[in-house]
């Protein structure tokens, strides 16, 4: 018997929610991410629950335990309870009655057996009561710590049902899988067999899931395995993976955490912002960082511009593409270049010059105080004019 060890689940908050379901005779289980991290010591952010409760019974039985009960989803069987101000999401077990590679029409149903089946793969189809005892009616726990992400049952009907979970499949696998032993070859040929129903999702679910795959530790063998299977050109056309791996090493040698909007302007292609629904500061982030990767701008200027991380992105970015190494003392020259300051200012120019011509002369004085290593001074730069 495998039993979780985790500070939330002795949290007095959550013992609460499972108490009021339990006193009332229904089954409580934790499931999903929450028991998945926990077992893999990694960290857990939200707190889902199953039952066999139905949602107005949910909701009832919260009211009678001087609890907050939220109806968030309560047509799909989903009620937040907030226990000490912290919310628990609690969905009735359930079965897929109809799917249309979008979105399920779902029925409730009694059993954990049941309502694993419905679900993705087989680590995410993992339950813990709340006395910690897991519960694993698909055998997904082997898979778990094996770093093995499997689909549950037949993998191209899973698809089927959610053409998203084509993009998941590689997700998972760049947070959860073994990197040395590949992605699940079964999972990984549905996924290019039926690449092309990735077109009928929404941008946004798209983009979305693109974004935390690439903010996983290393999402490059998952992105090249993506390009193999025929999905990526799907979901970014003309994307190409091969900067990634480099752009991510260096990332690591310099000790930069994972931001994907660098990454993502690493893979290049076309109409990046429409095809994944970009909001318009990650668009622009984007747009930016490429610019300045690829326009090659001196280490000083990248700094002095745009900051010390937002340079430090581009310059990573830029050496990535060339496959260069990138050496400390020029991340230094960086770090310093931002923080400079331009030391002459309009009104050391006027009145002698307005207007556009003041613009061009406070344009030229910056380039040549940055050409010259910030070391002209305010009194040398206004002689120069």
């Amino acid at each position: 018997m495998t039993r979780l060890q985790a500070d939330w689940l002795a949290d007095p908050a959550a013992q609460r929610v499972c108490a009021m379901l339990e006193s009332a005779g229904h089954a409580a289980y934790f499931v999903g991410g929450c028991v998945r991290n926990a077992l893999i010591d990694a960290p857990v952010q939200d707190l889902d629950l199953s039952t066999d409760a139905r949602p107005q019974d949910v909701m009832m039985l919260a009211e009678d335990a001087g609890l907050k009960a939220v109806p968030t989803g309560i047509d799909h069987g989903t009620v937040t309870v907030v226990s000490d101000g912290r919310p628990f999401e609690i969905t009735t077990f359930r079965r897929d009655v109809a799917t249309d590679g979008r979105r399920a029409k779902v029925s409730f149903a009694d059993t954990i057996e049941a309502d694993a089946s419905r679900r993705d793969f087989t680590m995410n189809a993992l339950y813990a009561d709340a006395r910690g005892v897991v519960h694993d009616p698909l055998g997904g726990l082997p898979d778990l710590q094996a770093r093995r992400v499997r689909f549950i049952d037949d993998p191209a009907q899973r698809i089927r049902e959610d053409y998203l979970r084509i993009l998941r499949f590689f997700r998972f696998h760049a947070w959860f899988g073994d990197a040395q032993a590949g992605l699940d070859a079964e999972g990984l040929a549905a996924c290019a067999e039926h690449a092309e129903g990735i077109e009928g999702l929404s941008k946004e679910r798209i983009g979305h899931e693109m974004l935390r795959l690439l903010a996983a530790p290393d999402p490059a063998p998952a992105v090249a395995a993506m390009a193999q299977a025929g999905v990526l050109m799907r979901v970014i056309a003309g994307a190409e993976p091969s900067i990634l791996p480099v752009l991510v090493h260096l990332e690591q040698e310099a000790g930069i955490e994972p931001d994907p909007i660098p990454r993502l302007a690493s893979l290049g292609g076309e109409d990046v912002t429409a095809a994944l629904r970009l909001r318009k500061v990650d668009a622009r982030r984007r747009e930016v960082l490429r610019a300045a990767a690829l326009d090659g701008p001196a280490v000083e200027e990248l700094g002095y511009r745009l900051g010390v991380q937002e340079g430090t992105a581009a310059l990573l970015l830029r050496h990535a593409a060339l496959g260069q190494p990138i050496e400390k003392q020029t991340l230094t020259r960086l770090n310093v270049a931002s923080e400079q300051v331009f030391p002459v200012r309009a009104a050391d120019l006027q009145p002698r010059l307005e207007g556009p011509a003041l613009g061009r002369a406070l344009r030229r004085l910056e380039t040549d105080w940055i050409a010259s290593g910030f070391t002209r001074t305010r009194a040398d730069l206004i002689k120069s004019l």
